[in-house]
């Protein structure tokens, strides 16, 4: 059997907008759009990870708002595991990095729909759910002992 690799993926609010990036030619999923995405980092925490990728690939600075889930992804990323997070706008405009991804923008939920670009069938199905208030979100505590650590319990 192989490694687990934990990724994280940010699904990003910007009013009634989510964020999303076009995956550059050359990635497993071209000329797709997504929620930024990414690998952790050695010694990387999931919280620091997902908003390096979110600045990373799309220029913006965002917060953490709390857990979305947990994602098995299956083939051909069979030992992946992704780690989902509802984060808000802070700052920045989206521009894509030119390396992993070529496009980015916030798009609304009828936006997404007329979209005639593919888009990876999890980042649709998860921001038009967050986009329509059907999510459950698990907030971080203050007062787990743990704390300032991230927690999500």
């Amino acid at each position: 059997m192989g490694k687990t690799t934990l990724c994280v993926g940010a699904v990003v609010l910007r009013g009634e907008s989510v964020l999303l990036v076009r995956q550059s030619k050359g990635h497993s999923l071209e000329g797709q759009w997504t929620i930024p995405w990414g690998v952790i980092d050695p010694g990387e925490s999931p919280s620091v990870a997902v908003l390096r990728e979110t600045r990373e690939e799309a220029g913006i600075t965002a917060q953490l708002e709390g857990l979305l889930g947990v994602q098995e992804i299956p083939a051909p990323w069979e030992g992946h595991v992704g780690i989902l997070y509802l984060c808000r706008h802070l700052d920045g405009e989206p521009q894509p990095d030119e390396r992993e991804t070529d496009g980015a923008g916030y798009f609304s939920a009828s936006a997404i729909e007329k979209l005639a670009e593919p888009i990876e069938p999890l980042s649709r199905w998860l921001c038009v759910r967050v986009l329509n208030g059907r999510y459950t979100l698990t907030r971080d505590d203050a007062t787990n002992p743990f704390s300032p650590s991230v927690g999500y319990l």
